[in-house]
C-alpha cells in the first residue's frame, strides 16, 4: 500500500529584515507592521496561510520585532475597553488577529539571508513539507496561489515555487527559473535557477516571487550552502541543487501566477497597494475613488 504524503500544515514567515528602504518609519517600528489601509502587512500574509489550510505559523524574527508578537497576542485591556463601550465591530477586528492561527516565534540572530532564515525554522518544521511566505508580497485572496501550490506539492512531491512573468529589463531584480512545460497550463517543471541574473544571462522571464512550498531536504542543503550573492545564504542556491538532482528531495515545480499581487517592499509599490486595496473596499472604495478621480483631474 502506497503511503500518502504528509499533509502540509506549517507555514514559515521570515520577518527579520531591517526595513531600511522605509527609514525613518522603520527605525522603531517593524516594516511588517506598516499598515496597508487599516491592517498591518503581516496580517494579510498570515491570513493567506490560514486560508490555504496552514494554521501552524512560525515567524522568524529579529531584534526590535516584539510588536509582531504583540499584534497576534491578546490585548485584554483594549478588548475590555471596547466591550464596555459596546463597540462590537472594533472588538471583533482586534480579536481577529489573535484568533487566526497557532503562532510560534524564533529569532534569526544574525541577518544572513533568506536561506539562513528558512534554516532557523528546521527544529519547528521537522521532516515535513512546509510553506514559506515572504511578507513583502501580498497575494489577493481572490487568487488562491498558495492553495494551488500546496495542491501541486501533494500531487508531485518535492518543492513548488511561485513564478511570475516579468519584463526582461526587470529580471535582474529577481531569482529566475529555467523551465519546461507540463500537462497543466499553469505549472512548469523547474530545471535550473539563477539569483538576480542580468537580462542577457537570464534563462527565461519567469521570476520567483515570495511563495514557496518546500521539501524538508532543503534544510540539509542549506546547512552546507556557502554565502552567495550579497554575502548571504541564498534559498535560490539550495533550490537550484534540488532542481538539478531529483534524488535529493524530489522535483521542483513552479506555479505561474497571473493574479493580483501587491508588492509592499518598495515605497512606490507600497503606496499603489494601499490605493488599490482601498478602492476595492466596500466601506472605503466609493468615496475614496470619487476623491481620487477629482484629485487626479485637478492635478492634470
Amino acid at each position: 500500500m502506497t503511503e500518502s504524503p504528509p499533509k502540509i500544515t506549517k507555514a514559515v514567515i521570515p520577518a527579520a529584515g531591517l526595513g531600511t528602504r522605509f527609514l525613518p518609519a522603520t527605525k522603531a517600528t517593524p516594516k511588517e507592521m506598516l499598515p496597508v489601509v487599516d491592517k498591518p502587512a503581516i496580517q494579510y500574509v498570515v491570513e493567506e496561510a490560514v486560508a490555504a489550510g496552514l494554521d501552524d505559523v512560525l515567524m522568524v524574527t529579529g531584534r526590535n520585532k516584539r510588536p509582531l508578537e504583540d499584534h497576534f497576542d491578546r490585548n485584554y485591556e483594549l478588548e475590555s475597553a471596547l466591550a464596555k463601550k459596546g463597540d462590537e465591530s472594533r472588538l471583533a477586528k482586534v480579536q481577529e488577529s489573535s484568533d487566526l492561527a497557532t503562532m510560534h516565534y524564533v529569532r534569526q540572530g544574525d541577518p544572513r539571508g533568506l536561506g539562513h532564515a528558512v534554516l532557523c525554522a528546521a527544529p519547528h518544521v521537522g521532516r515535513e513539507p512546509f510553506a514559506v511566505l515572504l511578507g513583502d508580497d501580498l497575494i489577493d485572496p481572490r487568487d488562491p496561489l498558495l492553495a494551488r501550490m500546496v495542491e501541486i506539492q501533494e500531487r508531485h512531491g518535492g518543492s513548488v515555487i511561485a513564478l511570475m512573468e516579468v519584463a526582461p529589463e526587470q529580471i535582474h531584480l529577481y531569482g529566475c527559473a529555467a523551465v519546461e512545460p507540463t500537462a497543466d497550463g499553469d505549472v512548469v517543471k523547474v530545471t535550473d535557477l539563477v539569483e538576480k541574473p542580468e537580462a542577457a544571462d537570464a534563462p527565461s522571464n519567469y521570476a520567483i516571487i515570495g511563495r514557496y512550498v518546500l521539501d524538508p531536504h532543503v534544510f540539509d542543503i542549506l546547512r552546507k550552502t556557502e554565502p552567495g550573492r550579497g554575502g548571504e545564504i541564498q534559498l535560490t542556491d539550495a533550490l537550484q541543487q534540488l532542481a538539478a538532482d531529483e534524488k535529493i528531495g524530489g522535483p521542483v515545480h513552479g506555479v505561474v501566477f497571473k493574479g493580483r499581487r501587491y508588492d509592499t517592499g518598495d515605497r512606490g509599490d507600497y503606496l499603489r497597494a494601499i490605493v488599490r486595496l482601498a478602492c476595492e473596499r466596500e466601506d472605503l472604495g466609493p468615496d475614496f475613488k470619487a476623491w481620487l478621480r477629482s484629485y487626479v483631474t485637478e492635478e492634470m
